[in-house]
Formats: structure tokens, C-alpha cells, sequence
């Protein structure tokens, strides 16, 4: 049955949430609520990876990030944490402080000690199709078959990451990363493909600008836009859905699956 994880932004700045979760409190509650509502994992990040996010020091990010992933832990202690980083120290005290997963945008790109590092910690891995940086991928849109190219990436990044030793991994083909509108729409049509890659699929597709864009609204308002296309990837193999909203989302799951039983 696919899971739901619910986005935990530290960040002043994400598209959506940013600056919601800035005292302990309100981090608890949000993170309370998604749990309650059906969250298998809380992905937990302190470096907006939004289009022309604002660079973030190494110190910040993990100042952000490793007291409040000790502190979920310490009170919900069931809860299964994804550190979401690019960087390798930050996976590194992030899984020390009680997560459970590393999820990267960058596959290991952007960081050469990625790779060995998730190995060591022998944790499950989320890699992500995206070029660039975040500061530069909406410049970096420029594709012959943007499916086969991403699909193409992944082959040479999990061949990359077996190779260091890792043993769990799943793929986010970044939906928004470095991708057009019509780009993104074209690989959600063809998600199934990524069957191929015998590895679970996570998709984020929670109140991007290819919903809000579309439909001319604000990513407030794209809600019922998000539901639609989750209901599109879960059709198409999708394993995970990466949201702000877990309560529809896990309404998405279970009327999917209801269907899918006859």
C-alpha cells in the first residue's frame, strides 16, 4: 500500500510553508497532526530547495535541523524521520539524532562524500532528479525526451549507489526541479516507466507551481489541484506521496486502493 510523508519545512522561505514552523510548539503540533492523520514518514529540512532558494551555511542547516529531529524523537518516538539534505554532514548527525532515511534532492551530486556516507550509516535513500543547484535549475530545462533523460540519470545514480554500498533506494523524479511545466505534466504521464527501475517511487507534487500555475491560482489555493495529481501518480505506480496535506492525501491512498481491489 503506498505511504504518505508529510513535509516538516524549517526554512523562513519554502514556497508554501516557509516560516510556519518556527517555535518549537508549532513544529510539535504540525508534526503531531500528520501523524495522527496517517504520515508514515516526517521529512524534515532546513534548506529550501525552492526555484532561487537562498543559500544556506552548513551551520544553519544543521542548527536548524538536529535539535528538532532529537526532539521528535524524544516525543514521538514511533515516528520513522527523513533528514531532508543534500549535504553529507548534515544526513550524517541528522540520522545520528534519530532519523531514519536520508532524503536528497541532488543524488549525490552536490556532495562527494553523499554516497559513502548513507552507505556507512546503512539507512534507506531518496535520490532525486534535478541539475543544477537550486539556485540554477530553472535555467537547466533543456531536454531531447525529458523522460528518457531522467530515466536515463537514474540508471547511472543507482548504479553509483549500489556501487558505495548502499542497499535501500527510491526515486523522486523532481517534479519542478529543473523542469518545465510541460515538462513535468510529460513525466507524470509516463511515470509508470519508472517501473523499470525496480526501485519504489516517491513523487513531490504537493502544491507546486505545475498545479497552481495551471489551474492560475496561488499555491494556497492548490489543494484540490494536488489531490487530482496524486490520484494521477498513484494510478501510475507511484510509492510515495511527499505532501504538506497528509489527511487528503491518505484519502487519495485508500479510495485508490479501494478501486483498485475490483
Amino acid at each position: 500500500m503506498p505511504k504518505v510523508m508529510g513535509i516538516l519545512n524549517l526554512t523562513p522561505d519554502s514556497f508554501y510553508d516557509g516560516g510556519k514552523l518556527q517555535s518549537e510548539g508549532a513544529i510539535l503540533k504540525q508534526a503531531e497532526k500528520m501523524l495522527h492523520d496517517g504520515a508514515t514518514f516526517l521529512d524534515v529540512g532546513g534548506y529550501s530547495s525552492r526555484p532561487n532558494a537562498e543559500e544556506v551555511s552548513l551551520t544553519k542547516e544543521l542548527q536548524r535541523v538536529v535539535p528538532v529531529i532529537e526532539n521528535l524523537i524524544k516525543q514521538f518516538p514511533e515516528a520513522v524521520l527523513s533528514i531532508d539534505t543534500f549535504r553529507s554532514e548534515v544526513a550524517k548527525h541528522g540520522v545520528e539524532a534519530g532519523a531514519a532515511l536520508v532524503n536528497d534532492i541532488s543524488a549525490g551530486l552536490l556532495d562527494e562524500n553523499m554516497l559513502a556516507t548513507v552507505a556507512h550509516l546503512q539507512v534507506p535513500y531518496v535520490m532525486m532528479h534535478m541539475r543544477g543547484t537550486p539556485q540554477t535549475m530553472q535555467a537547466l530545462t533543456t531536454y531531447k525526451n525529458v523522460t528518457q533523460e531522467v530515466l536515463y540519470y537514474f540508471s547511472g545514480r543507482i548504479a553509483a549507489a549500489r556501487k558505495a554500498g548502499i542497499n535501500d533506494i527510491l526515486a523522486d523524479p523532481g517534479f519542478g526541479f529543473a523542469k518545465t511545466t510541460d515538462q513535468n505534466f510529460e513525466l507524470l504521464s509516463k511515470l509508470e516507466l519508472f517501473k523499470n527501475l525496480d526501485i519504489p517511487v516517491l513523487v513531490g507534487l504537493s502544491r507546486k507551481s505545475m498545479v497552481y500555475k495551471t489551474l492560475g491560482i496561488t499555491p494556497q489555493e492548490a489543494l484540490n489541484g494536488t489531490t487530482a495529481l496524486h490520484t494521477m501518480a498513484l494510478l501510475k505506480g507511484a510509492s510515495i506521496l511527499r505532501v504538506h496535506d497528509v489527511k487528503e492525501a491518505i484519502e487519495v491512498v485508500k479510495l485508490v486502493q479501494r478501486n483498485a481491489a475490483f
